[in-house]
């Protein structure tokens, strides 16, 4: 018989059904997937030798826990993943408003039902995806948005007194009882609304207007927080973290593959867009730009630098590319370099900068950040850029090209045909390419790349303007200065 298909409490003691607190049930299952070796919290990447077996030890152990750690470190994510570790269904009386266990219940309401009705109790079932609930600590969250408050409505209707049970109506905490609570940025809550939390996470008593009534909530609690939270917008009362069990650090990707596979799993991918083909190059560029704004002097680093900044860059990218095909009526393309520069939204709306970033401005310090990492990404072809450039026969002829007076002019909108023909005017670029790229499959990619990262050089130099890119030798440019 197919457990759900019980509805009386009587069938469920005939199924020799046994009921367990959630930490045992998470803890059970837990063992049960670890010994069949099956993937646990999917699509978390990048903490399965640092954060995951931190959490695996503490649900084992029945711990409540923090994830404490900077915006963008999938916090959220990982609580939101503990669903899987749930059984599919339990069951709870019919009509409760918190899911009492049929065997333990804790409600006036349940206990009142099974005195009257016995073993023919109506039974129903409760499927994991509805034992999660997460809220968001705002400072204007109440004792009564949590826990409950007096309905003076219900006790009229029902003409009984305010100190009667049955008048609360209850809150998140009570609904989410046999179920995962999250609260996310936990120090935003009030330090008295914190303290009524750690008396239900230790002694399971609950005040609500002065009543004090006894609900031994079974929750499995998760908190996240930032860690800057704690000097900057609020605190965790001690007393509160004292009854935290567990206190778990994450962190940002720390390395550039971890960073690519987040950004590639979380992007939203468009149908009816044409083939794109995206070069590995700028994926890499992609990411660098975040690993170098978290060090950055002009970025401040305790608010951090989030992993959707690489998620939006990302997609704007792309859309720069889909425009550029609208415009000319193709049906495939390729990213181009200038095309980056189209994350230049994605990088200062989430970013805060220090007081000397605010001096530079945000789009200046966008175009240093993706300058900077064009010029890392060279060097993983070039190692010593400067003295290769200064000796190579082949970046001579370039760099003379550009001195008697040639200039590339390139549009956003350019065709791929228009694009490749202006690419290859330029003397000495495809030498350079077939000479430090191994097998170069985008030739007029990695021409373009060259000519970046000349400018970032400052080898040559580079404007940019309304969807135009110019491309002129730096002495030139001030000699017609001059004269003009």
């Amino acid at each position: 018989m197919n457990l759900t298909e019980i509805k009386t409490l009587k069938e469920l003691k005939r199924a020799d059904y046994r009921t367990k607190s959630i930490k045992e049930e998470i803890r059970d299952n837990l063992i049960a997937k670890v010994k069949a070796k099956e993937e646990l919290f999917t699509g978390i990447i990048g903490y399965d030798t640092t954060v995951l077996p931190d959490i695996k030890r503490a649900l084992l152990a029945k711990h409540n826990i923090l994830l404490l750690g900077l915006r963008g470190q999938a916090k959220t994510r990982i609580a939101r993943s503990m669903v899987d570790l749930l059984d599919e269904y339990i069951p709870y009386v019919a009509g409760s408003e918190i899911n009492d266990d049929p065997f333990n219940p804790i409600s006036r309401f349940a206990k009142d039902l099974i005195e009257e009705k016995g073993d023919e109790t109506p039974i129903s079932w409760l499927h994991r995806s509805e034992r999660f609930v997460e809220k968001l600590a705002t400072p204007d969250v109440t004792v009564a948005d949590l826990i409950g408050d007096i309905d003076p409505i219900k006790a009229a209707t029902l003409k009984l007194a305010y100190s009667d049970e049955r008048v609360v109506h209850y809150g998140l905490l009570p609904r989410a009882n046999r179920s995962i609570f999250v609260i996310n940025e936990l120090p935003d809550l009030q330090a008295r609304i914190q303290v009524g939390l750690f008396n239900i996470l230790q002694e399971g008593d609950v005040q609500i207007r002065g009543y004090k009534m006894r609900l031994p909530l079974d929750i499995q609690f998760v908190f996240t927080a930032n860690p800057e939270d704690y000097t900057n917008r609020g605190s965790i009362v001690t007393p509160l973290k004292d009854r935290i069990d567990s206190q778990i650090l994450t962190h940002y990707p720390q390395s550039l593959e971890e960073a690519k596979a987040i950004t590639a799993q979380e992007a939203r991918h468009l149908n009816g867009r044409g083939e794109v083909i995206v070069p590995d190059a700028v994926l890499n560029i992609i990411e660098r730009v975040g690993f170098i704004a978290r060090e950055s002097d002009m970025v401040d680093e305790k608010s951090g630098v989030s992993a959707r900044m690489a998620i939006s860059a990302f997609e704007n990218i792309m859309s720069s590319v889909e425009l550029r095909m609208l415009a000319n009526d193709e049906k495939e393309s390729i990213v181009r370099v200038s095309d980056i520069y189209a994350m230049i939204p994605a990088i200062t709306g989430k970013i805060e900068l220090v007081y000397e970033g605010e001096q530079e401005g945000p789009y200046q310090v966008a175009l240093d950040l993706i300058g900077e990492a064009i010029k890392q990404e060279f060097t993983q072809y070039i190692s010593n850029p400067s003295k290769t450039i200064d000796e190579d026969s082949q970046f001579q002829v370039l760099r003379k090209w550009f001195s008697t007076g040639n200039i590339v002019e390139m549009e956003n909108d350019d065709s791929n045909g228009e694009y490749e023909r202006k690419l290859n005017d330029v003397p000495g670029l495809n030498e350079i390419i077939f000479d430090y790229i191994d097998n170069p499959t985008h030739v007029h990619f990695w021409k373009e790349f060259v000519l970046h990262a000349l400018a970032e050089l400052n080898v040559l130099n580079k404007e940019m303007w309304d969807g135009h890119l110019n491309f002129n030798d730096l002495l030139a440019n001030m000699l017609d200065d001059l004269d003009d």
